[in-house]
């Protein structure tokens, strides 16, 4: 009987060094083409959407188009190129609505063709206004969001909780760091941890390196994790701060704090006390000073307020929310902010730090006003 012949294993020769930079170098270039050329592909995707959404609008103008003869369009497309998805004519219907929409945008027309076709819908179907579009497309482009991220960041009612929200920042960030208004959130949602009413600080801090990935994107773009319950040494004691970050594009790091009680002002004694061992002996001389932020279960703002006033340090205060917030409650107090901007008296009312795209909403909202008169 004759023996069953042996596998022989090839393996895999070793890459020298040298010759690994080079392949690296190669593969480098693959995935940058290959990026590009997916961007190029959605571009003239969104290029054709756009171009068909113009050609029905204007046929429904001329020529009296209705929904009969865009379903006959639809129909008519499917025979010819039978198995082609995404000419529905519900779909063709949002094209026409995707080119009324931005049409008269010009700064806005460019911005929604370096987003994906979902993109845009999931704007086009659950943003109500122009101001709430622009934030959404600016704060996809920005964090790269993925569909699933922006679906949920909507649905977080992110845009009024940034406009009726600002976050609070000490004298010192806001001269250090201008930028960070448009970096941090005043409330972090973290619905995603499913965390129990009574959970302490030990159960948020497991639960959120548990979920690191999502908390870093709801976190924002640029930020990358470098410790875990870090340890600091001051004289002969040992410290641990909750969570040490860096953020790119601030160049800095961001020591996190985690409290499950209300904002206290004794709070950020300790917060500073981070900050300065940080700086002491952890912060890399081409690096700016190290931001802190007091992750909070509530917070007084004006408590908030009052604490930050003088302080020396760059840090700021924030708010962790378990729970999706009602959006009907946040929209009827968005109303009012409108309202209030829409007067002079009203803008002179709204005191604190705002975001840059606030400003604009408001500015925009009183030069309407200023028209209609």
């Amino acid at each position: 009987m004759k023996k069953p012949l042996k596998r022989i294993k090839h393996k895999a020769p070793k890459i020298k060094k040298p010759a690994r930079a080079g392949f690296d170098a190669m593969l480098g270039m693959i995935e940058t083409a290959r990026t590009r050329a997916m961007a190029a592909v959605n571009n003239a995707l969104i290029d054709l959407y756009w171009n068909i959404g113009e050609h029905i609008s204007r046929r429904i103008d001329e020529d009296g188009w209705g929904h009969a003869t865009v379903e006959e369009l639809a129909v008519y497309v499917n025979r010819r190129h039978p198995g082609m998805s995404g000419y529905s004519a519900s779909n063709l219907w949002r094209m026409r609505q995707f080119y009324d929409t931005y049409r008269d945008q010009p700064k806005l027309a460019p911005l929604v063709r370096e987003l994906s076709w979902s993109h845009n819908l999931l704007i086009l179907g659950k943003c109500k206004g122009q101001e709430e579009r622009e934030f959404y497309i600016h704060c996809c482009l920005r964090e790269r969001w993925g569909k699933r991220d922006l679906d949920r960041q909507i649905n977080g009612a992110l845009f009024e909780r940034s406009i009726l929200s600002p976050p609070k920042l000490a004298p010192l960030v806001r001269e250090l760091y201008p930028e960070a208004l448009d970096i941090f959130k005043d409330a972090c949602l973290v619905e995603f941890l499913q965390l129990p009413s009574d959970h302490s600080e030990a159960d948020l801090h497991t639960k959120l390196i548990e979920q690191l990935k999502r908390f870093i994107i709801e976190l924002g773009r640029d930020f990358c994790l470098v410790g875990s319950k870090y340890r600091i040494q001051v004289g002969r004691r040992d410290f641990e701060l909750d969570l040490l970050f860096f953020n790119r594009a601030l160049n800095a790091l961001v020591a996190i704090e985690l409290k499950i009680e209300e904002f206290q002002p004794e709070h950020l004694g300790k917060l500073e006390f981070y900050l300065e061992a940080l700086d002491r002996q952890i912060r890399k001389q081409h690096e700016r000073p190290t931001i802190g932020v007091l992750l909070c279960a509530t917070k007084d703002s004006e408590v908030v307020e009052y604490a930050l006033s003088r302080s020396l340090s760059p840090a700021l205060v924030a708010e962790y929310q378990t729970k999706m917030p009602d959006k009907r409650l946040l929209e009827s107090k968005l109303h009012e902010f409108f309202a209030l901007a829409e007067s002079q008296a009203g803008m002179k009312a709204i005191e604190g730090p705002v975001t840059s795209q606030a400003r604009k909403i408001a500015k925009t909202k009183k030069q309407e006003s200023k028209a209609r008169r």
